[in-house]
């Protein structure tokens, strides 16, 4: 199962605290495409959090997995396209038996922007 963390507080530099944040905008467009996927990937779960700690690169989402690659982007747009991009990004890294994403396989708004690639756990000692 790829978890697809999607920080719903990211705002672009000099945005307006009055508006909605992009994050949140790009969390429920990526929720949106998922509900409205006509095969939704059973091995992806998407989930908003407050903070992902990447505000100078905002909009951020990250891929995680138990035993796989953990990735963070950044730089992201909040819009219909981008979601789609997530999502296809995930259900690769879900497919992906160490969650590695080699960059020119990944849908085209997902190849820059790389903030980190964190290798998979140890687990316990």
């Amino acid at each position: 199962m790829t978890e697809v963390i999607v920080c719903t507080t990211c705002r672009p530099a000099g945005a307006s605290r009055e508006q909605r944040a992009a994050g949140d905008i790009l969390f429920e467009a990526v929720q949106a495409a998922q509900a409205f996927a006509e095969a939704p990937d059973a091995q992806v779960r998407v989930r908003g959090m407050a903070c992902l700690s990447s505000c100078s690169r905002a909009c951020s989402v990250a891929f995680q997995a138990p035993g796989k690659y953990t990735y963070l982007f950044g730089d992201l747009q909040p819009d219909e396209e981008t979601a789609a991009h997530v999502l296809a990004c995930a259900a690769m890294h879900a497919a992906a038996a160490d969650g590695n994403l080699l960059r020119n396989e990944r849908p085209a708004r997902l190849r820059s922007g790389i903030l980190a690639r964190l290798p998979p756990s140890l687990g316990a000692p």
